[in-house]
């Protein structure tokens, strides 16, 4: 997801207008984590981006994403850009030395 996100909109309480944004991100994170997975991921990474702008975007950990919109919407900024890119995990060197040695 590449979505620039418009925090302010006529005729809308801008704080709706915020918690709609966050149920937005929440459904779409709910929907990649129950996508299938490939053979060999126990699960799914998200690279995620914040900013103004996509050229300004931040590279931050899924988890603060909710708290980087309420900052947007906390310094009354007019959007914010969101990126999240969906990745299957791969098993890390040391869960793979303890399946070895079972």
């Amino acid at each position: 997801m590449k979505k620039i996100f418009h925090l302010h909109e006529e005729n809308k309480n801008s704080d709706r207008v915020v918690d709609a944004i966050k149920h937005e991100i929440r459904k779409y994170l709910k929907r990649e984590r129950n996508k299938k997975l490939p053979e060999g991921a126990p699960f799914w990474i998200f690279d995620c981006k914040a900013g103004k702008n996509s050229q300004n975007a931040e590279e931050i950990p899924v988890q603060e994403l909710i708290a980087a919109i309420d900052k947007a919407h906390a310094e009354n900024w007019g959007e914010c850009y969101i990126e999240i890119i969906a990745k299957p995990a791969k098993k890390s060197v040391t869960s793979q030395k303890s399946e070895e040695a079972e």
